[in-house]
């Protein structure tokens, strides 16, 4: 898989030539796979996704109500997806047609060799809160793409690697004697560590400048307070980013500050991997084994070269909810062919949301958790948004089906607290419809309206 690696073997008593058996067995065959179709000629390229989305539109249209509705709605039989032109006669779906479909989202009916299936929960980059289920074979194609990537930047897996991210660790901090799945599936590795990311900047700071790691996974708004901060890390080769834009200014600032190079991931939960930079050209490649990737403006047509336009994907392997035409929420300008000679397309540039810190008090600062995957088990939530006004007052934008009762309310800021850490002040705000966006376009989910000097 790599050159410079050393492969584990799988199979008791054989240390050479390595032997892989099971999941390892299945993610080598993926992987060498995924070594050669990213060399394939876009046209081929395309043609292999419509074969396949065929297949899982003729699954998803026996066992899906939700998905059979769609295509009943423009006369459609699952063979019309084997082009582009038929798929984008399919409407877009939005996050609230997702959430109105309820449980008729998801296929009733799962081939054995799909399971088991987990389900995850997202507001993605909208704050519009959703439930995807994903099969055994959605988590062998993120699993490749994650080796996928490690792979293009060449990375040394004996380095000590650091991660602050949200959702991980369960504890405040966490020490593991090696990468973690899916690298330690194949690997030797180095050790990791995770750090909690409401933890403080400063506390940050001081943890990472111990560790002193070799590589660093973060997101680009708490990159940057660690930049501001003064953060040293004489040891690192390379900084690891995700879940948000990823600026030139803040490239060009780790450059400066650090002396190292960022290679971001454009991922999301409903989906996994997006896109990867390349590491010969810094454009992002499409993962189009696993995904069709449309730039659409606002009447749902094909975004010329150079004009931002919506993310709509279709994910060609999930039979357990199909995810067709899906506008996931996020913005982007597609990119052109790149040189690196790749058949995959390009991203020029990923415009994502962009979250702010949160303000405590004492004067510190942290990456905002507000609970929000949990909203919709207390109340018919469709949107939300929080604001942070003052340093001891937060607003909660909402948008709900029914007024919320005061138990509900009471409910909401129990959780609300609980994820925050600490007992703001909430003051709910109700719109109906939609929370409008700000002047840019975008819609953050969480915006910090107080400066530098509280």
């Amino acid at each position: 898989m790599t050159k410079f690696q050393v492969i584990e073997s799988g199979i008791d008593g054989v240390a050479w030539p390595p032997l892989a058996a099971g999941l390892p067995a299945s993610l080598a065959s993926l992987m060498n796979q995924l070594e050669e179709t990213q060399w394939l000629p876009d046209s081929e390229i395309v043609q292999h996704q419509h074969q396949q989305l065929v297949r899982l539109a003729t699954h998803a249209a026996q066992h899906s109500p939700h998905f059979r509705k769609r295509l009943q709605s423009v006369g459609a039989q699952p063979s019309r997806l084997s082009t582009m032109e038929g798929l984008r006669s399919i409407p877009v779906a939005s996050r609230r047609d997702l959430q109105s479909a309820g449980g008729n989202l998801f296929c009733r009916e799962l081939p054995q060799s799909h399971q088991p299936v987990g389900e995850t929960r997202t507001s993605g980059s909208t704050g519009e809160p959703v439930t995807i289920r994903r099969t055994a074979v959605n988590h062998l194609f993120w699993m490749a793409n994650i080796l996928r990537e490690h792979v293009w930047q060449q990375r040394d897996f004996l380095g000590k690697l650091a991660i602050i991210r949200a959702n991980y660790p369960a504890r405040d901090s966490e020490n593991q004697d090696s990468w973690g799945a899916p690298v330690n599936l194949f690997f030797r590795t180095g050790t990791s560590h995770a750090l909690k990311i409401t933890t403080d900047v400063g506390q940050q700071a001081e943890w990472l400048e111990k560790l002193n790691p070799d590589y660093l996974l973060t997101y680009p708004t708490n990159l940057t307070a660690l930049i501001q901060h003064g953060v040293k890390l004489p040891r690192l080769r390379q900084l690891r980013s995700m879940g948000e834009t990823l600026t030139t200014e803040i490239r060009q600032a780790t450059r400066d500050a650090l002396g190292v190079e960022i290679a971001d991931t454009y991922s999301s939960q409903e989906v996994g991997t997006i896109a990867l930079q390349c590491p010969e050209s810094g454009l992002y490649h499409v993962m189009s084994e696993t995904m069709i990737v449309e730039i659409l403006d606002e009447h749902d047509l094909p975004c010329p070269p150079g004009q931002i336009g919506r993310v709509v994907i279709t994910d060609l392997h999930n039979f357990a909810t199909p995810l067709v035409r899906y506008d996931i929420g996020d913005y982007a300008e597609a990119g052109p062919a790149c040189p690196c000679g790749r058949g995959l397309p390009t991203l020029k540039r990923v415009v994502g949301r962009e979250r702010n810190m949160l303000l405590l008090p004492d004067g510190s600062r942290h990456w905002p958790l507000v609970g929000a995957h949990y909203y919709r088990d207390i109340a018919p939530i469709r949107q939300y948004q929080v604001i942070q006004r003052k340093p001891d007052l937060i607003e909660v934008r909402l948008v709900t089906d029914s007024p919320l009762t005061q138990e509900q309310e009471t409910q909401l800021k129990a959780l609300i607290h609980e994820w925050m850490e600490f007992p703001f002040k909430l003051q709910f705000v109700y719109f109906p419809g939609e929370i409008p966006r700000g002047r840019s376009g975008k819609f953050e989910e969480f915006i910090c309206e107080i400066g530098p000097s509280g």
